[in-house]
């Protein structure tokens, strides 16, 4: 693995990019690279669609039709049968079929894990909400294939709770599929991520994967340079935390 762009180019990575400009294909801009891969994922079937599956034993069900959205975790505690619910206006949990009180600390906690298990689940996808702000870095090589390397950041307007989290997204120079990303975060003390997609599968012209989930003392924190994890891949400086896997996937038109 190696860096071009912000450090030397490989001789084939240079000789790819001279051929993309060649053929008039925008190589640095964050817009198009990122539109491409949508598309490359098959996204446009996700405007008015309804994904299910299963994560971590906990049953999510997002409902999407053109911005309005309704995602549900289900599941079975001692307290019985479980519903939490975000949508676009606000975020509730239900036992046995009935709305109960909760906490603004559990409000936000199903806010945030419904969004975050759809959105890593499903990007790029939502790549192009109105908070996102994107930049291009450069080009990567990781394991002789060339990527773009584009940083997401998201404005304070919109961008939910934890708008200064910071995502780098590697996407294929010929495909334009994202294998890869990074970020950092800062809630329980703040730290720093690196995903490796793997079963990779295709259900209803959806791109659906599966992800390798690392960590490195290297890039410990909030403010490291989270751009630089495609180097430690395949070294001793990263090491495997979990595994992040959808089952029992299934995607359907509205109808």
């Amino acid at each position: 693995m190696q860096k071009s762009t912000r450090q030397s180019h490989t001789l084939l990575a240079a000789l790819l990019f001279t051929l993309l400009a060649a053929g008039c294909t925008p190589t640095d801009d964050p817009q198009y690279i990122v539109d491409q891969a949508i598309a490359a994922h098959g996204g446009s079937m996700l405007d008015a669609a309804i994904i299910e599956f299963d994560y971590r034993g906990k049953h999510f069900k997002a409902t999407r039709n053109n911005g309005v959205f309704e995602y549900v975790r289900t599941y079975e505690d001692s307290t019985g049968a479980i519903r939490e619910v975000l949508n676009n206006d606000e975020a509730y949990r239900e036992v046995n079929g009935a709305r109960v009180e909760i906490t603004e600390k559990k409000r936000y906690s199903i806010q945030e894990i419904n969004n975050s298990v759809v959105y890593f689940g499903f990007v790029p996808y939502f790549l192009n909400d109105p908070a996102v702000q994107k930049k291009y870095l450069g080009t990567s090589t990781i394991n002789g294939t060339p990527y773009h390397e584009i940083e997401i950041t998201f404005s304070a307007e919109n961008g939910g709770p934890d708008y200064e989290d910071r995502f780098v997204y590697w996407f294929n120079a010929e495909t334009y599929t994202m294998d890869y990303l990074a970020y950092d975060f800062l809630i329980n003390d703040g730290g720093t991520r690196f995903r490796e997609a793997f079963n990779i599968r295709t259900i209803e012209g959806v791109r659906v994967a599966d992800f390798k989930n690392y960590k490195s003392e290297i890039i410990p924190k909030p403010g490291a340079p989270i751009e630089d994890y495609d180097e430690l891949l395949g070294t001793d400086d990263i090491a495997l935390l979990s595994e992040i896997k959808l089952e029992n996937v299934q995607i359907s038109s509205l109808p």
